[in-house]
């Protein structure tokens, strides 16, 4: 299982958000933050989410079982370990 922790604070709402949209990703809570699981690739396009880059760049609190091979200005991509 591919995990993505992202804050939940106001600024990092989007995320969630656009992540959900994927059949094959799971959004639920794990104390303070949003947890986007799948057990596959987790993909998340910046421009859908609206966020700016300062926010974009700043919105990953961590990940597990998995790595991140993009996070661009274009998308954001976490590949299975």
């Amino acid at each position: 299982m591919t995990t993505l922790y992202v804050l939940d604070a106001p600024e990092n709402a989007a995320l969630p958000k656009v992540a959900v949209h994927d059949q094959a990703v799971t959004v639920g809570r794990i104390g303070p933050n949003f947890e986007i699981a799948s057990d596959g690739s987790i993909v998340i396009d910046r421009r859908a989410t609206g966020c700016r880059h300062a926010v974009w760049y700043s919105a990953v609190g961590g990940v597990r079982g998995g790595r991140i091979v993009q996070h661009d200005k274009e998308a954001l991509r976490v590949e299975p370990a």
